[in-house]
């Protein structure tokens, strides 16, 4: 073995690649389930919800963007929070991070098992975390490709459903409609449920090592798939609501395999089931990536055991950050409900975006500060969401945002 083995991951990443990331780890996995659920808090108002979730993962977006372009390094925020806000406040972002995001890998993984083989689900999602950590393990470029092709059938499945729902006989203008029993409240709720489908983002900034000219780059690619997934999210939403309306699309397990049977077309039933499962397998090839390489960073810097923060010879990637949590995810994705997987994902993720967004606002001008509006309304955003979600999923955030704390407290980093 060559005994120089790289300590650095390589930047082999462009912006099409990066935008291609972020997309996977975005479109329509959160759009399959997440539609039900926000048209029962909100009725049509769930549109306006989207609306909302799109502002505040905006100014997510944005402050995230600003500073990865100043802080090009795995990690994203925590980095960010390191380095403008202090070491705990970095440390806290990376631990919801990792915890946060690696119950929604788990949580997609077990969508994939559900619309792939619903009697077997928890073993097709041990299977698909298993198979994808497999790719990401053999580099970066190769996960890119992959995701690239995701994209590219899950958009065109999206696309069937959409064409189906407006030449249908079925739609129906005035199911859009905001109905009187909508409330301020119940548009937050469903804000807070569609926000999940705009999260991963972050995982073009968690990526800032391996792309290539970073402060050029990643502030273009954030805004440009943050963009393509609401057009995305807002035209199949609205489809919904004219096909099924906001009660029957309240009620339906699997509101777009519905849609195209009440527009008349069963036949894109299985298309539909096949291009969730697969639209799930792009969240968790992204979001294997983003995890592995927070868990690197900090492990670099030994807030976790630093033998995670080694870098494969050959591949240039983490690979034992990738085994260890491809490992935990499959043992989640063998045993955990998938609601309760959501709910307490959302709320350690809005947790790290609030960090994000406090980390902006200490920019200065020369900097590359972002008005100073965003921030604030992305700190807010985050508070609001966050508190809408149910009372289990807040009360085991925090707990185990505490039990972080604690750790930290305890056991500091040593010195290098």
């Amino acid at each position: 073995m060559d005994s120089e083995a790289p300590t650095e991951l390589r930047r082999r990443l462009g912006l099409g690649d990066a935008v291609v990331i972020g997309l996977g780890s975005m479109i329509g996995a959160g759009i399959f389930a997440a539609l039900g659920p926000a048209a029962a808090a909100a009725g049509s108002g769930l549109l306006i919800g989207l609306a909302v979730a799109a502002v505040v993962a905006y100014c997510n977006a944005t402050s995230s963007a600003r500073l990865a372009a100043r802080y090009p390094a795995s990690g994203g925020t925590y980095v960010y929070g390191r380095e403008r806000l202090g070491e705990f406040w970095g440390y806290l972002a990376g631990w919801a991070f990792v915890v946060g995001k690696t119950a929604s890998c788990a949580a997609m993984a077990l969508t994939v098992g559900v619309y792939a083989w619903p009697d077997h689900a928890h073993a097709v999602a041990v299977a698909a975390v298993v198979a994808l950590t497999a790719v990401n393990y053999c580099g970066v470029q190769k996960s890119a490709r992959l995701t690239r092709i995701i994209v590219a059938v899950v958009s065109a499945v999206l696309a069937a459903v959409v064409v189906a729902a407006f030449a249908g006989s079925a739609a129906d203008a005035g199911r859009l409609a905001i109905g009187g029993d909508t409330s301020v409240r119940g548009i937050l709720q469903a804000a807070g449920l569609l926000f999940f489908a705009f999260a991963g983002y972050a995982r073009i900034a968690t990526l800032g090592a391996e792309v290539r000219d970073p402060a050029r780059t990643i502030p273009r690619a954030i805004p440009l798939a943050l963009g393509i997934a609401l057009a995305v999210y807002a035209v199949v939403a609205v489809a919904a609501l004219l096909v099924l309306g906001p009660h029957q699309l309240a009620s339906a397990a699997a509101p777009l395999a519905d849609m195209v049977r009440a527009a008349g077309r069963p036949e894109l039933v299985p298309v539909v089931r096949a291009g969730a499962a697969v639209a799930a397998l792009g969240s968790l090839l992204a979001l294997l990536l983003g995890v592995s390489r927070t868990t690197f960073a900090m492990a670099r810097d030994r807030h976790l055991p630093h033998r995670l923060a080694a870098v494969h010879p050959r591949f240039a990637i983490p690979h034992r950050a990738e085994l260890v949590v491809g490992t935990v995810v499959a043992v989640l994705a063998a045993s955990a409900d998938i609601r309760a997987a959501i709910g307490f994902s959302s709320f350690a993720v809005l947790g790290y975006y609030a960090v994000a967004n406090a980390s902006a606002w200490t920019l200065t001008a020369a900097e590359g500060r972002p008005p100073r509006l965003i921030p604030v309304l992305g700190v807010a955003g985050c508070a609001v969401l966050a508190c809408t979600l149910p009372l289990t999923s807040v009360v085991s955030g925090v707990v185990v945002l505490a039990i972080g704390a604690t750790i930290y407290a305890v056991r500091r980093p040593r010195p290098q």
